[in-house]
């Protein structure tokens, strides 16, 4: 064997066993690769495992957390059921309690008609019964006052002693009728039936008049009073009337609980925007704060009915009552031993616009009495004989006047008819046919319907008046005759009847 053969022979088998080395060799490197992998799953099982576990616990605790759930919803629910039974029943208690309420106020509304109507039934019967009582009193007052007056102003005139008596019964006589006055005023106005006629009112007409009503009783007393000037007009918005009575009220109190030869100043001033006060202050012994406070009470006279003063306590509360229905206030300051200052204070308006102005001051109309001038009859209807008596007294003072008379009112629409008097002077509440009555007869006849007819009669109330008015009288005057009052409505009266007959 040549080297060449055992070369070649040599070179084949390291072939051999090279290629079988790597054969091993990749089968060595695919044994690691599928131990790597054997070990990555067992590795992902492992893990696959613990995250099943896991979900099975997360499901567990979902599964326990949704049964918790559960179990509190149930709960809420029970408690929501609950409560939704217990507000049904509170429900169906409120609903039983509303009726009964309800049921309730039906009873009280009704209680509380039939207490109004009651109240009105009452207060009906009480004004009923005070302008009866209101009659009653001025029937006979009216032949004291007026016989009295004729008796003063007669001929020959009284003697001192006469005169003395004279006045002590015109003083009693007008207090009395003060006293009447001031209580039909005061029921008048708690029934809530006054009528108030509001308007603005010139403050310094208003103050002129309480001047001259209230002088003669400052003179007689020996006390000086001051108003404020009168060169600068002010308007308030009030009742004219109910004003001066409120001011007069006031001023007399004033005058009388003063001292001698003591002083009443009036004074008006702007308290605030769009208000005036009218101030009264009096120079009197003036009042404690424990009876300041007991002003305007009903029939309070704070100590002076003993006093030689006369007074009714209810003077300051009417005047009360009246400036607050006038939308106003009424208050007072005093000091022991230095006086007192009672005070109103108003609403300011506007001074009112005329629309005709002719300068030319108003006078009134007055009927003089000529020695040619034909004799003009007065018709007087009236039952009352002392009433009659009066009156016939009165007209034996007018020279140019006769009197017929009559004593129901039958009888007076005949002698009406057939005499045709200038003027009828007729009572209210005559027997028969009343007088009301008789005043549409006699302006339904045309014979009569001319002739004017004053109403006499002591229905005093406003509403009264107010009524007669309307039922077409001339003029309402009112028992005790005033004389002057009475002659200028006559006149007045006599001048229409003229007019008429031209």
């Amino acid at each position: 064997m040549n080297n060449s053969d055992i070369d070649g022979t040599t070179n084949t088998d390291d072939l051999g066993h090279s290629g079988q080395s790597r054969q091993y060799q990749d089968r060595l490197a695919l044994v690691a690769i599928a131990n790597e992998v054997a070990i990555l799953n067992r590795e992902k099982s492992v893990t696959a495992r613990e995250n099943a576990m896991q979900l099975r616990e997360n499901s567990v605790n979902v599964r326990e957390r949704n049964i918790l759930a559960a179990q509190t919803l149930q709960a809420a629910s029970d408690d929501h059921m609950l409560m939704l039974q217990q507000a049904n029943s509170q429900l169906v208690i409120a609903t039983v309690e509303a009726h009964k309420l309800t049921e309730q106020l039906e009873m009280a509304k009704v209680q509380l008609e039939r207490a109004w109507l009651v109240a009105e039934n009452a207060n009906l019967a009480k004004s009923d019964f005070l302008s009866s009582m209101s009659h009653e009193l001025r029937s006979p007052l009216n032949a004291i006052l007026g016989f009295a007056q004729l008796l003063e102003s007669g001929s020959p005139l009284p003697t001192p002693s006469q005169k003395s008596s004279l006045d002590q019964i015109l003083r009693a006589g007008w207090y009395l009728l003060e006293l009447i006055n001031e209580i039909l005023d005061l029921a008048l106005i708690e029934s809530g039936k006054l009528s108030l006629s509001m308007e603005p009112v010139s403050l310094t007409e208003v103050l002129r008049d309480c001047q001259a009503m209230i002088e003669p009783q400052a003179q007689k007393g020996g006390i000086r009073i001051s108003f404020p000037p009168f060169d600068c007009d002010s308007f308030v918005y009030a009742d004219r009337t109910r004003l001066k009575q409120v001011i007069v009220n006031l001023l007399s109190n004033a005058i009388k609980y003063n001292k001698v030869g003591g002083t009443v100043d009036v004074t008006c001033s702007a308290v605030t925007a769009g208000r005036l006060r009218i101030s009264v202050q009096d120079s009197g012994e003036g009042l404690a704060p424990e009876k300041l406070a007991q002003l305007f009470q009903p029939f309070n006279r704070l100590g002076q009915e003993a006093g030689a003063e006369e007074g009714t306590g209810i003077g300051l509360v009417v005047s009360k009552r009246l400036v607050e229905l006038m939308e106003g206030e009424i208050g007072a300051q005093s000091t022991v031993g230095a006086g007192s200052v009672f005070w109103v204070e108003l609403k300011l308006a506007d001074a009112p616009q005329l629309v005709h102005d002719t300068g030319e001051p108003l006078t009134p109309v007055q009927t003089p009495v000529q020695s040619d001038a034909a004799l003009r009859t007065l018709l007087y209807i009236e039952d009352n004989r002392a009433n009659m008596a009066l009156v016939e007294q009165l007209i034996a003072r007018r020279p140019d006047m006769r009197l017929l008379g009559a004593g129901d009112g039958v009888r007076g629409i005949e002698l009406a008819r057939s005499h045709r008097p200038q003027v009828i002077l007729l009572d209210i509440n005559l027997p028969g046919i009343s007088g009301l009555q008789a005043l549409k007869i006699l302006r339904e006849d045309p014979v009569t319907t001319y002739i004017p007819v004053l109403a006499l009669s002591a229905n005093s109330m406003p509403h009264d008046i107010e009524k007669g008015l309307e039922a077409g009288f001339f003029g309402y005057l009112t028992k005790p005759i005033k004389i002057n009052e009475f002659m200028a409505a006559l006149d007045r009266a006599l001048e229409f009847a003229k007019t008429r007959t031209k």
